[in-house]
């Protein structure tokens, strides 16, 4: 999350991981909210820069985060249909 600081991370992380939990149909509380996102923020930002994509502020950090934690509780729904 390029320049958003450490409060801006969390608050992103947070709000990326409450729109991954609607789209995905999931009901998480905040501290899972905030770890989905957080974790997201990392998927989607090595996402991004595997495929030459630049993002910067709020607004990016967010979009990248929420398709990061997208795919993070996809991934984890393959896992847990599994077991």
């Amino acid at each position: 999350m390029n320049g958003v600081g450490f409060i801006g991370a969390i608050i992103i992380g947070i709000f990326a991981g409450w729109i991954a939990e609607q789209i995905m149909g999931r009901n998480h509380g905040l501290i899972t909210n905030l770890i989905v996102g957080l974790v997201g923020a990392l998927v989607g930002a090595f996402l991004a820069s595997m495929l030459g994509i630049h993002f910067f502020g709020w607004v990016g950090s967010l979009i990248i985060s929420t398709i990061g934690a997208i795919v993070l509780l996809f991934i984890l729904g393959l896992f847990k249909r599994r077991a």
